[in-house]
């Protein structure tokens, strides 16, 4: 029993949108192809899948049939965590989305799921990601205060999430967590946030997050173990689209 993860799968079998690093990076060429065959060769059906966000472009349920058959039919059990381009995902519909899909798909949100002794915790997550003012020297002199406030009022939602997730695993008697997000943990401008301090409030050994695509983007947030935290980015594109063996 394995716990593998992966992020960003950005499917359309039905969809017409789609990222617009899809349209011009080889990386994305033929990736859901070279992802079956990589979850094929690696993921058993007694292992378990995390899918970090981003799952499909459609819009609703029905515009995301044929992307959500394409995960059910990958081996192992899914989790998926809420991206912030899963418009067919209504948080506050979660409970039902579970119902729906129980046995084949587990939605993650306020809730947490169980593996072997520890808990799979998470949320979306949220970071200020601009604009940014920048000098010639590319440093930060400033940023979009009305931007800045909405993105405050998005992390105090989230962090409540994760927080209910947190507290409902430990109800039921866990201990041991592995957190995961859809957005980093951090932005370009912190070293630390209510992300990262609930991770070591709670003693999480892992965070595990996506979101950053393009080699540019790949370290816009903390990579290795920080204050006794290991942190992994687990984009797809990162991946070369092989699932990221966690535990």
């Amino acid at each position: 029993m394995s716990l593998y993860a992966i992020g960003d799968l950005h499917l359309h079998f039905q969809s017409q949108l789609k990222a617009p690093g899809q349209l011009t990076d080889p990386v994305w060429k033929g990736h859901e192809q070279r992802f079956r065959k990589n979850c094929a060769a690696l993921v058993r059906e007694s292992d378990t899948l995390v899918l970090a966000g981003d799952h499909s472009w459609g819009r609703n349920l029905a515009e995301c049939e044929r992307d959500l058959q394409y995960i059910m039919d990958l081996p192992g059990r899914k989790v998926l965590l809420r991206g912030n381009h899963d418009m067919f995902w209504d948080a506050k519909k979660t409970e039902a989305l579970n119902q729906q899909f129980e046995g084949r798909l587990f939605f993650l949100q306020n809730n947490y799921f169980p593996y072997r002794d520890c808990a799979i915790v998470g949320t979306k997550g949220y970071t200020f990601e601009g604009p940014f003012y920048l000098d010639r020297r590319r440093r930060v002199t400033g940023w979009d205060e009305e931007e800045a406030a909405h993105a405050e009022r998005l992390v105090e939602r989230e962090a409540e999430r994760l927080r209910a997730s947190f507290e409902a695993a430990r109800r039921d008697g866990f201990s041991r967590f592995i957190m995961f997000l859809h957005y980093p943990p951090t932005n370009i401008l912190e070293r630390r946030s209510v992300f990262t301090d609930m991770a070591e409030e709670y003693g999480a050994e892992q965070v595990i997050y996506a979101h950053c695509h393009g080699k540019s983007r790949f370290n816009d947030s903390i990579r290795g173990v920080f204050r006794g935290v290991e942190y992994r980015l687990v984009s797809g594109d990162c991946l070369l689209w092989n699932p990221a063996r966690i535990l």
